[in-house]
């Protein structure tokens, strides 16, 4: 993804919306400002944008409306969504998350957090080149992972995942068996400059388990430690 991916901003305050978008501007990106939930989901729809930087706080329709549109539409739904809460609230954030929102940031923030946080997002949505070779695909108890076509498959099925669940199931897929702690998770997909607090992680694997549907109990809780996978699972042995 290149610098000159384009993201829409929904922020009510004029003020804090003009300022984003300078700062989003002056790192080398396209922005569209809007103040309203309905417009922005109106032109995403139209025209998908590359990120959506997405306050929750909106009058009308909030920004958790906003994101569970986005996301449960098969035209928008791979589109990268970072949250932005001026409480910090954790239940607004996991709820934001658990609507499929791959990140979130806390008011006040730095532009350098905002310009690292969009630029995670974007590499992480960036489907890497040259698809379908072996050795981007992955396979373990029962699920297929092709990085090249950024596909996961659970026995016959094809999972829709958003970008952070793909990154997080292809760590642990990279070394079945072997015990990843939240904060190496958080570290393969944020980058030790960003702090991000590990319910976050706990979150997503949620979801991801979910998707998987039965797949989903090859991913161990390791308490008090992380996650793993476990290759030798089988649905029979269930």
């Amino acid at each position: 993804m290149s610098e000159s991916a384009h993201i829409v901003v929904v922020e009510d305050e004029p003020e804090i919306g003009e300022l984003i978008a300078l700062h989003l501007a002056k790192a080398g990106y396209a922005t569209s400002h809007f103040e309203t939930g309905e417009d922005a989901v109106s032109m995403i729809k139209r025209s998908p944008p590359d990120l959506v930087l997405l306050d929750i706080m909106l009058p009308g329709m909030d920004g958790l409306e906003v994101c569970r549109r986005i996301k449960w539409n098969d035209s928008t739904e791979s589109i990268p969504i970072i949250m932005v809460s001026a409480k910090g609230e954790e239940s607004d954030i996991v709820t934001g998350l658990e609507l499929g929102a791959d990140d979130y940031v806390v008011k006040p923030f730095g532009s350098k957090e905002l310009i690292a946080r969009v630029r995670n997002c974007l590499r992480r949505a960036t489907v890497p080149v040259g698809g379908g070779r072996p050795d981007n695909v992955m396979e373990s108890a029962g699920i297929t992972l092709d990085l090249g076509r950024h596909q996961v498959h659970a026995g016959n099925e094809e999972i829709a995942l958003t970008t952070t669940e793909f990154s997080i199931l292809s760590i642990l897929m990279r070394r079945p068996g072997f015990v990843r702690t939240r904060d190496q998770i958080i570290d393969a997909i944020h980058g030790d400059r960003v702090v991000l607090s590990r319910r976050t992680i706990d979150v997503h694997i949620t979801a991801l388990r979910r998707k998987l549907g039965d797949y989903g109990r090859a991913i161990e809780t390791i308490r008090g430690v992380g996650y793993r996978l476990d290759e030798y699972m089988r649905l029979e042995d269930q």
